[in-house]
């Protein structure tokens, strides 16, 4: 069978008839971008800055921009201008709203800045150089911080580009004069120094990487605004209180607790509050609790005392409710004819015992049935006394006790009677002898 070209794929293979592009297609057309947003910094503070070069670099490219701090390597997030169409261009008015939902005038925005050009190879290698130094750096303020008896526990250490700025994280519990320590680092490292003190979550920033869920960390992440967060948000949630299982690497309340908060807000409004008295089908109750996410009411009922749970959306008036309850009560009840007979039904059902071992006995279903299934009738006394009175017709002997108790079938093993050993006696025969042993021999 031979194969046929269909029409719709020659078109979309030649180039002339695509209307989709390729990635080579696509950057072709693309522009130089005129505003660029990047990410720079150890605790990633962002910045939207003017570019004037000629090339297009992507989400993620490394450049080389002064901010505020001096030069240093940045990492671009995206463009805020129109980009000759780029997929992941945003527009300024987004990137404001961003920021405003994020937190707003505490955000880490800056527009002081320029991006010179995508950084090179030796940029890049020099930045590398730079780290690599930093525990020489550490070591060095750890040092001095010793001689000087300084209350103050050194977190990290970040240096930039054109080596402008040399900046130390501490944390302390109280205020610190280091005066004196940051003359001897500029004498040291011959540089501008900047002492900056952050809080167990910004060390958790700097220092941490994953958590328990298996994710990096929120805070060095993608947050920059780190709200604080109650174990109001635990309890509304009905997560653990337990603080070893709800704290995050910086010990203090895990920042996602507060994701949900505005959904259990809004999810709160449903729900009637505690002690209120609701109607439901059953009749009115008094709210015991609720589950938030489910949205159901516990409920315990005034007539009966009975609990029950009862979706939010079946809740209705207390006084509908009353007249429902009313309306069940004043029901006519059945006659008791038709209870009667639902009780000779039940008791005139045949009951199949149970023999040995917890199985039926087969001897009692097959007599249920010979009397029931198969038509066998059961004699009266008269026609018996007939049948006695016909001559040469053998009778039914009378069974004894002992004869009608024995089961059809193969009779069960008897164990047999372990004869006794006695001392002198042999009183096991006709007339043996007494409890003296009577077994010997006369004299």
């Amino acid at each position: 069978m031979s194969i046929f070209p269909l029409p719709v794929f020659e078109a979309d293979a030649d180039p002339r008839h695509r209307s989709s592009m390729t990635d080579e297609e696509i950057y072709e057309r693309l522009a130089p971008p005129k505003t660029i947003v990047v990410k720079f910094g150890r605790l990633g503070t962002v910045g939207e800055f003017p570019y004037e070069g000629d090339e297009k670099p992507g989400c993620g490219t490394r450049l080389t921009a002064t901010t505020h701090r001096g030069t240093e390597v940045v990492e671009m997030l995206t463009t805020t201008c129109d980009n000759a169409g780029c997929s992941k261009s945003v527009t300024r008015q987004e990137l404001l709203e961003y920021i405003d939902n994020s937190g707003g005038r505490d955000f880490p925005f800056h527009t002081d800045g320029k991006i010179l050009h995508v950084s090179t190879v030796e940029e890049l290698n020099k930045q590398a150089e730079l780290d690599s130094n930093k525990s020489h750096y550490i070591s060095t303020c750890k040092r001095l911080i010793g001689e000087l008896d300084l209350s103050m526990k050194l977190v990290d250490v970040e240096p930039i580009l054109g080596e402008e700025l040399l900046t130390f994280y501490f944390m302390a519990q109280e205020r610190v004069d280091f005066r004196k320590l940051v003359r001897d680092l500029a004498a040291d490292f011959k540089t501008r120094i900047e002492m900056r003190q952050v809080g167990a979550r910004d060390e958790a920033r700097l220092v941490a990487d994953y958590e328990r869920c298996g994710q990096h960390c929120c805070c060095r992440n993608f947050l920059k605004v780190l709200k604080p967060v109650s174990m109001k948000s635990a309890k509304i949630q009905k997560a653990t209180l337990d603080p070893l299982k709800i704290s995050g690497r910086c010990g203090r309340l895990m920042c996602c607790l507060r994701y949900e908060d505005q959904t259990y807000d809004q999810l709160r409004k449903n729900l009637p509050n505690r002690s209120k008295r609701v109607g439901t089908s059953e009749g009115p109750g008094v709210v015991l609790d609720t589950k938030i996410l489910v949205q159901l009411v516990l409920v315990r009922l005034e007539h009966n005392d009975n609990q029950i749970a009862v979706p939010v959306e079946e809740l209705i008036d207390v006084e509908e409710s009353i007249a429902l309850l009313e309306r069940a009560r004043s029901a006519p009840e059945p006659p008791p004819e038709m209870l009667a007979g639902d009780t000779d039904k039940r008791r005139d059902r045949p009951r199949h015992k149970l023999g040995r071992g917890g199985q039926r006995d087969p001897r009692r279903e097959t007599g249920g049935e010979s009397k029931a299934g198969t038509g066998t009738v059961e004699k009266t006394p008269d026609q018996n006394r007939e049948r006695l009175s016909q001559p040469g017709k053998p009778t039914d002997k009378p069974k004894t006790e002992a004869e009608s108790s024995k089961p059809d079938g193969p009779r069960p093993k008897r164990r047999r009677r372990r004869r006794r050993r006695g001392g002198g006696g042999g009183g096991g025969g006709v007339g043996g002898g007494g409890s003296g042993g009577g077994g010997g021999k006369e004299s």
